[in-house]
C-alpha cells in the first residue's frame, strides 16, 4: 500500500503557509494551510494532524481523512483548524490528481466552463485614488474590480463618513463606466446601522455586490440590511463550514457565498458548500487574496462549479509588497489573465509547479504579518 511518509512546512513572505507532503512511491502533493497572521499557529496544527494520524496513512482515501481530522477531535471548527484540514486537504487532491494524470476538476465531475472571470483589487485598506487605480486595471483588460469601502468607522458615524464612501465609489464608476463591475467590500468593518446607509447610498452607482456588510457574527442582520438595497449581498471569507454557511442559505439574504479553500476545509469541503448554494440559488465567488497554492485550488473548484460567479486573486495586492503570487512558480503563464479572465488548469493535480529551490531560500526569510490594530479617535479598538 501507497503511503504518506513525510512532509514539510514553508512560511514564505509575504504571509504564506506551504505545506509539501510525499508518499512512499515518490509523489508529491502541495497545499497553502494558513490563517494570514497566524501562519506560525496553523503550522502548529498541521504538524499535529500529521503526526498523530496521516503519516503512514493510505494518500487515496481524502474523504475519510477529511472526516477523521474534522470529527477526530471532540472541538471542532474554526479558523486554525480548518484551515490546517484544506492544506492537507489540498495537498492530498494534488497528490491524487498526478497519480491519475488527471487535474482535479476531471476527478470531480469535469469542467462545467472553460475559464474563469477574475476581479482585480484597488484601493488598498484605507482606500485612496481608487479612480486612477480603476482606470489603468480596466486598461489592463480587467472588467471587474474590487475595493474598500471605508476605512474604520465609528459605530455611528457622521454624514461625511458617508460621503466620503458615495465619492470613492462614484469617482471609480466614472471612471470605468457601466461595461465594469465594482464589488464593494466592507471588510466587516461597518456596525449594523451604518451598514444599512452605506448600502442605501452606494445604490446608485451599481456595486457589483456589497461583500461582509456585517461581521458573520452578526449574520442574523444581513436580512434587514438587503432591506435597504438591491445590490447583491457577499459574505462567507470568515465563516469555514457548510455548518456554518447552512443558516445564511436558509436565511435567503445572501446572493453571493465566499468561502476561502485555505480557511474552509479546502477542496472536499468547498465543493459541498458550492452545491448546497446551487440548491439555493447562490453564486460561487472563492475569497483568495494568498498565494499560487490557494489559488489554484480554487481555479479547480471553480471549473467543475456550475454556479462559479468569480474568482478573487491576490496578483499586485496591497498586502504582497515583499513577494507575490507568480514569484513562486516555476511557470508562471498558467495563471495569465485575458480579458479578464483566466483559463481552467489542465495539468495534474492542483495544475501549478512550483520554483521549490526559490521556496528552500524564501524560506530563510523572516516572516511576520500581522493585520494592524485600529483605534478610534477615542482610543478604543476598532474594526480591521
Amino acid at each position: 500500500m501507497t503511503e504518506i511518509v513525510d512532509y514539510e512546512l514553508y512560511e514564505v513572505p509575504p504571509r504564506w503557509l506551504f505545506l509539501k507532503l510525499e508518499t512512499s512511491d515518490g509523489l508529491v502533493g502541495w497545499g497553502e494551510p494558513v490563517v494570514e497572521g497566524r501562519s506560525k499557529t496553523v503550522a502548529a496544527a498541521v504538524e499535529e494532524l500529521l503526526d498523530s494520524y496521516l503519516l503512514g496513512q493510505d494518500p487515496s482515501r481524502i474523504e475519510d481523512h477529511w472526516q477523521a481530522m474534522y470529527r477526530g477531535g471532540f472541538y471542532r471548527g474554526g479558523p486554525i483548524l480548518m484551515s490546517a484540514i484544506a492544506g492537507v486537504d489540498q495537498a492530498l487532491w494534488d497528490i491524487k490528481g498526478k497519480r491519475f494524470g488527471a487535474p482535479v476538476h476531471e476527478l470531480l465531475g469535469g469542467r462545467a466552463r472553460d475559464r474563469i472571470r477574475v476581479y482585480q483589487w484597488i484601493g488598498g485598506d484605507r482606500p485612496a485614488d481608487v479612480g486612477e487605480a480603476a482606470a489603468e486595471q480596466v486598461e489592463a483588460g480587467f472588467s471587474a474590480l474590487k475595493m474598500n469601502a471605508t476605512p474604520e468607522m465609528r459605530r455611528v458615524d457622521s454624514p461625511a463618513a458617508v460621503e466620503d464612501a458615495v465619492e470613492r465609489l462614484r469617482s471609480v464608476r466614472e471612471a470605468v463606466g457601466p461595461e465594469v463591475d465594482i464589488g464593494v467590500d466592507f471588510h466587516g468593518r461597518v456596525t449594523k446601522p451604518m451598514a444599512k446607509r452605506l448600502v442605501a447610498a452606494l445604490e446608485p452607482y451599481d456595486p457589483f455586490f456589497i461583500e461582509e456588510p456585517v461581521l458573520p457574527q452578526h449574520n442574523d442582520a444581513l436580512g434587514e440590511i438587503a432591506g435597504h438595497t438591491t445590490t447583491p449581498i457577499a459574505t462567507g471569507e470568515r465563516m469555514f463550514s457548510r455548518w456554518d454557511f447552512k443558516q445564511v442559505f436558509e436565511d435567503g439574504t445572501v446572493d453571493v457565498i465566499q468561502p476561502d479553500l485555505s480557511h474552509a476545509g479546502g477542496i472536499t469541503e468547498v465543493k459541498k458548500i458550492a452545491a448546497m448554494a446551487e440548491a439555493y440559488d447562490v453564486a460561487l465567488a472563492p475569497h483568495c487574496p494568498l498565494g499560487p497554492l490557494a489559488l489554484a485550488s480554487c481555479i479547480q473548484v471553480d471549473a467543475c462549479s456550475p454556479n462559479a460567479l468569480i474568482q478573487e486573486q491576490s496578483l499586485n495586492i496591497h498586502y504582497n509588497e515583499t513577494s507575490d503570487v507568480l514569484d513562486y512558480l516555476a511557470d508562471p503563464s498558467v495563471f495569465e489573465y485575458e480579458d479578464g479572465f483566466v483559463d481552467v488548469l489542465d495539468e495534474p493535480g492542483l495544475g501549478v509547479d512550483l520554483d521549490e529551490d526559490h521556496i528552500e531560500a524564501q524560506s530563510a526569510e523572516p516572516v511576520d504579518w500581522h493585520n494592524p490594530i485600529w483605534r478610534h479617535d477615542d482610543g478604543s479598538v476598532a474594526e480591521w
